[in-house]
């Protein structure tokens, strides 16, 4: 069982640096890319997570709408937080992370293409018949 589904975010246990960590966890990024989003550096936001410091309010706003909750549920643990996993929508996002992966993939194969395809379209433009 994870802490996700051990009630690790309850209002009554969980810490602000809890919040922080498990909804950065849940928008699946790492603590570095969190930090470069914000514009704040990798050991600030270790010690809001840690608990050794907080955000000023605007890196809290903007924090939560970059991790999808509601500013309230942040700060205290009541409202709208970070979601939950379990067995039954596990698989459902995995495939869905797995197709967002392979589009992704092949969108840049394309944009590779149509550069080369450009190059090759100034060269032959610049180029007298």
């Amino acid at each position: 069982m994870t802490d996700l589904e051990e009630g690790w975010f309850d209002p009554e246990t969980s810490t602000f640096g809890d919040r922080i960590a498990g909804a950065r966890e849940a928008a699946g990024m790492s603590q570095s890319e969190l930090a470069r989003r914000l514009g704040v550096r990798l050991s600030t936001l270790r010690g809001w997570e840690d608990d050794r410091s907080e955000p000023r309010a605007n890196k809290l706003q903007m924090m939560a709408g970059l991790l999808n909750v509601s500013l309230v549920w942040l700060l205290n643990g009541v409202g709208e937080g970070a979601p939950t996993l379990t067995d039954d929508n596990t698989a459902d996002i995995t495939a869905m992370l797995n197709e967002l992966r392979d589009i992704r993939l092949q969108v840049s194969r394309q944009s590779e293409r149509m550069a080369l395809l450009e190059k090759r379209l100034r060269k032959a433009v610049r180029e007298p018949v």
